[in-house]
C-alpha cells in the first residue's frame, strides 16, 4: 500500500520531467510526509524524493529524529539519501528496485553496513520491484529516444 503511494509520487516527478523517485515516510501506519525528486525545478543537487520527505516530517514534528519512521521509496536510496537515514534515525527503508550504479545499500555501496556508524536501519527491498523498475527505465528509455 505504501509503495503504491510513493509510485505515486514518482509519477509526478515524471511529469516534470524529472527522474521519477518518490518517497512516503511513515509512523504509527499513517503516511506524515511525502516526497518526488524536482533536482531540475530547483537546480538544487540535494532535492531526491527521500530528503524532501525526511525534511518534511522532520518540520512536522519539529525534530531530527525520527526513530519510529518507516520510509518507502521507489528506487534504492543514493549515498547522500542513505545518509540522511542514519542521521535522522529512520528505523526502517522499504525500496522498490535496485539502483546498480549509484544505490548505497546493496548496490553499489553497503552503507547500512559500516560498522562505524551509531545506526543500522532495518532494511526491505524488492517491494514492487517491477512496477517500480518499469517506470524508472521508461523514463529514461523515452529521454534516450529524443
Amino acid at each position: 500500500m505504501y509503495m503504491l503511494e510513493a509510485l505515486k509520487e514518482a509519477k509526478k516527478a515524471a511529469l516534470l520531467d524529472e527522474v521519477p523517485v518518490g518517497a512516503v515516510l511513515v509512523i504509527d501506519r499513517k503516511i506524515v510526509s511525502r516526497g518526488y525528486n524536482k533536482r531540475e525545478k530547483s537546480y538544487d543537487p540535494t532535492d531526491h524524493a527521500e530528503i524532501i520527505a525526511i525534511r518534511k516530517a522532520c518540520k512536522k514534528f519539529a525534530s531530527w529524529r525520527l526513530k519510529e519512521a518507516t520510509i518507502y521509496v521507489t528506487i534504492e536510496p543514493c549515498s547522500m539519501c542513505a545518509g540522511a537515514i542514519v542521521w535522522s534515525r529512520i528505523s526502517r527503508v522499504v525500496y522498490g528496485a535496485k539502483d546498480p550504479k549509484g544505490g548505497a545499500i546493496e548496490s553499489s555501496l553497503q552503507l547500512f553496513e559500516n560498522k562505524n556508524l551509531n545506526h543500522h536501519p532495518e532494511v526491505t527491498g524488492g517491494v514492487l520491484e517491477e512496477e517500480c523498475s518499469k517506470l524508472i527505465k521508461d523514463f529514461f528509455s523515452a529521454k534516450r529516444a529524443k
